[in-house]
């Protein structure tokens, strides 16, 4: 017997303790992640009781007749506990469709969880797109992950042997509202677009996630040049922001902030996503972009995205 249950803030607590202990959950799941930005989206997020039991969670929205998963988060997906089976989850589906069809819902937007974050095979849900939803992939995003300890091509050496004969520094820092004001110019100045986050809101996630969220920077001296913001799941890296001044890019400073993070800081680490080099709707490769990822060892995953009719 499988039941839908529509999230209610009440709920969050035992959300939260499911998406902990899920088999590809992460903290950008926990609704005191999610919630930050709630005023910007009608959620309708759903938890999926199987013989009165917790047994899946989606992080979902809807907007004009479309239900999606989820639009303020990097992906999502439905979050499975370590016993979900394949035809449990074919049930979740068959649910779910009827449910939304039930609403007047006409369209679903289903972004999946990459794989290098599930921390046990989950891909139950992709079997299901297609065999249930007759879902097809709509959007492919590519992002560059390093594996291990890879060599650094020529360019990127060659950057951390100018940071290093400069004195840079590579060092955590809590000054979140620095970095914003790099990252904010640089991205004005190359695309006419400000970042996702205010800094206001980074400021916000890091104090929340004080383990999860954490800033790295290259300094001057006491002069920040660029860093990178981290969000830390618990076998991938994922560099939410990368960002320099126009002194840093000249010498290095983020060659030498990866160098540092790659082979000192994060030895242990499963994966480090670098992120996507597309355009918002995966239409344009960021050339430029994505060859300085694979300049630090980084090689393809691809962020998909799905669509289907109901």
């Amino acid at each position: 017997m499988l039941e839908i249950r529509r999230y209610i803030p009440e709920r969050a607590d035992e959300w939260n303790a499911f998406v902990s202990a899920s088999k590809n959950g992460t903290f950008l799941f926990n609704r005191r992640y999610m919630d930050y930005h709630s005023d910007r989206f009608c959620d309708h997020s759903l938890m999926f009781y199987r013989n009165g039991r917790l047994y899946a969670v989606l992080p979902a929205n809807e907007k004009e007749h479309v239900f999606y998963t989820h639009q303020g988060l990097t992906y999502g997906g439905l979050v499975m506990g370590q016993r979900c089976s394949a035809s449990g989850i074919i049930e979740c589906f068959e649910t779910l469709n009827a449910y939304l069809r039930n609403l007047g819902v006409e369209k679903v937007l289903y972004k999946a969880v990459p794989w290098i974050y599930h921390q046990l095979p989950a891909e139950e849900d992709l079997y299901a797109l297609t065999q249930v939803c007759g879902a097809h992939l709509l959007i492919r995003d590519i992002s560059s992950v390093v594996v291990g300890h890879q060599s650094f091509s020529e360019s990127r050496k060659s950057g951390v042997r100018k940071a290093l004969r400069r004195g840079y520094e590579v060092r955590e820092s809590d000054d979140t509202d620095a970095f914003w004001h790099i990252l904010d110019s640089n991205l004005w100045r190359t695309y006419r677009l400000h970042p996702v986050h205010s800094a206001g809101e980074l400021r916000l996630l890091k104090d929340r996630f004080p383990r999860e969220i954490r800033l790295f920077m290259t300094f001057d001296g006491a002069k920040p040049l660029g860093g990178t913001l981290l969000f830390i799941t618990p076998q991938v890296i994922h560099t939410q922001y990368i960002s320099a001044d126009e002194e840093g890019k000249a010498n290095g400073a983020i060659d030498l902030l990866f160098d540092q993070l790659i082979h000192k800081e994060f030895t242990s680490c499963r994966y480090i996503d670098f992120g996507k080099s597309t355009s918002t709707d995966s239409a344009v490769l960021n050339s430029k972009l994505i060859f300085q990822k694979e300049g630090f060892g980084g090689r393809a995953v691809c962020y998909d995205t799905y669509e289907w009719d109901l």
